[in-house]
């Protein structure tokens, strides 16, 4: 893991600092308020190709001395692009963050996100960026509650994936994973950008959902920690995982409906963030 030592960072009045320069090639920036109420960083790292963002959006009000539990919104284009939407926005819109009193963090990644480290490329190592940089920077700055029960993932399509793989191969570091509307039944990497990103067969097993829920099933036959919602383009394999789910008895959240558009703003986002946070 790299070791960190971070730019000075003002929040409310200094509630927050750290200070420092960065260590092993991550440098991360102040905040820099975008106008709209959340907190941007610019982040460079060997894990990535060129400069990275992390939005974080905050509790309002914020309250002296509380700790909060942290949702991932994880994106599901690279860098800033949003033909399907903004993640954050849509929970700023909702006022999320107000009512379930929680932080929210989005990072963005060079390349298109699938959540998995190139075999062989040292830029384009997406599940190491995250784990590595993302969560011990929040973590170390903000007033989260850093441990796995209170640390969610959120996505859709291969986001959704991506929430998905980064809880069954990491379940001592995660809660939940909500999963709306995603391909979680691909066998191969190739699709949907997919191929540039796992780059060998080999390299995709390693991340397959399927192949994953199998052989962790013990480690989630209670708790309802996967969380299958609903679908818009990927309805049948939605179907399908839910089938797998129930064959390997893994304890686990399923709606079937309603068909929506696949973007961030037709309306799944507020009962996917209500189901990670309640108790």
């Amino acid at each position: 893991m790299l070791r960190f030592r971070f730019l000075p960072i003002l929040i409310l009045g200094q509630l927050f600092a750290t200070a420092g320069q960065a260590e092993d090639g991550v440098a991360i920036s102040a905040t820099k308020p975008d106008g709209s109420g959340v907190l941007v960083h610019e982040v460079r790292s060997p894990y990535q190709a060129k400069p990275t963002r992390l939005r974080v959006l905050l509790p309002d009000p914020m309250e002296k001395g509380r700790t909060y539990p942290v949702v991932y919104v994880l994106p599901v284009e690279a860098g800033i692009e949003n033909r399907y939407g903004d993640g954050l926005a849509e929970i700023q819109k909702q006022e999320l963050h107000k009512k379930h009193r929680a932080i929210f963090a989005a990072p963005t990644f060079s390349h298109l996100p699938w959540y998995a480290d190139h075999p062989t490329d040292p830029a384009l190592r997406q599940e190491g960026y995250f784990l590595n940089v993302i969560v011990p920077f929040v973590d170390k700055t903000y007033p989260v509650r850093a441990k796995p029960e209170e640390r969610h993932l959120l996505g859709f399509s291969k986001s959704g994936w991506g929430a998905w793989s980064l809880l069954l191969r990491h379940p001592e570091q995660f809660g939940k994973a909500a999963a709306w509307d995603a391909p979680l039944m691909m066998d191969g990497p190739g699709k949907y950008g997919s191929g540039a990103i796992f780059g060998t067969k080999e390299n995709f097993a390693k991340y397959r959902i399927t192949t994953l829920l199998a052989d962790r099933a013990d480690r989630f036959r209670s708790g309802k920690r996967l969380l299958l919602l609903g679908a818009g383009n990927f309805q049948s394999e939605h179907e399908q995982a839910h089938a797998l789910l129930n064959r390997l008895k893994i304890d686990h959240v399923y709606t079937d409906g309603p068909v929506r558009k696949h973007d961030w703003h037709s309306g799944w986002v507020k009962d996917a963030v209500e189901r990670l946070l309640a108790e």
